[in-house]
């Protein structure tokens, strides 16, 4: 299924305020099994990128931005895992991060910003809003999922059974909407900057300042 909401953004934030409360509503009133949970940055990694063919949760802004959401700050009880029985606290950090969150959402961002990914950054646009999501491009880069799941697969409004809109409506809540598609041929990758050319200029500029300053 695609990624949702409930599906995402909970999932991540369990940990704040009000995510922690409308994850407890969308539980049923508590939190979900802790196996379920989200507790590990290499567990979330594995699922993923080789676990699981059908796990396509998108990070959120906070893995880039907001430490907050790695500690368990309130002292929610999470549980214990099933498989070890280890207490669900604050999630825990791959070892490169010292068990601290601040280093690990600063290296993240850095690796957001680096051109390595703005390398990589239309392939996914593609996958996401462009010519890989629909059709024989799709097909080809495994990225297809059920009709419901795409905007004009059906609409809703006209469907005149009751209760088969009631099951289209919660299908598409609970497993998601791949957004409207925007592009219709690859996207156009980042225009990459001349290192020398930008050190150059720099130099250049530097020195001009100096020498009006001396003039004063």
């Amino acid at each position: 299924h695609y990624s949702s909401s409930g599906g995402v953004v909970l999932h991540y934030l369990v940990r704040l305020q009000p995510f922690a409360a409308l994850h407890q509503r969308l539980q049923g009133g508590r939190f979900d099994v802790p196996n379920r949970l989200f507790s590990s940055i290499q567990q979330t990694y594995d699922m993923c990128s080789k676990n699981s063919p059908t796990e396509v949760k998108e990070l959120t802004p906070e893995w880039y931005s907001d430490p907050s959401f790695l500690r368990n700050g309130h002292n929610f009880e999470l549980g214990s895992s099933v498989v070890d029985g280890k207490k669900i606290h604050d999630v825990e950090l791959p070892l490169w991060a010292g068990n601290n969150p601040e280093k690990f959402v600063k290296v993240m961002r850095k690796a957001l910003e680096s051109d390595i990914c703005s390398r990589m950054l239309p392939h996914w646009i593609d996958l996401i809003f462009g010519i890989k999501q629909r059709g024989s491009e799709a097909n080809r880069a495994f990225n297809t999922f059920y009709h419901l799941t795409y905007y004009d697969a059906t609409d809703v409004a006209r469907v005149r059974d009751r209760n088969l809109r009631r099951e289209t409506e919660h299908h598409i809540a609970d497993f998601g909407h791949c957004p409207t598609q925007l592009f219709f041929r690859p996207h156009p990758s980042k225009i990459q900057r001349n290192p020398s050319k930008t050190a150059l200029r720099t130099s250049s500029t530097s020195k001009t300042s100096n020498i009006a300053y001396n003039k004063r």
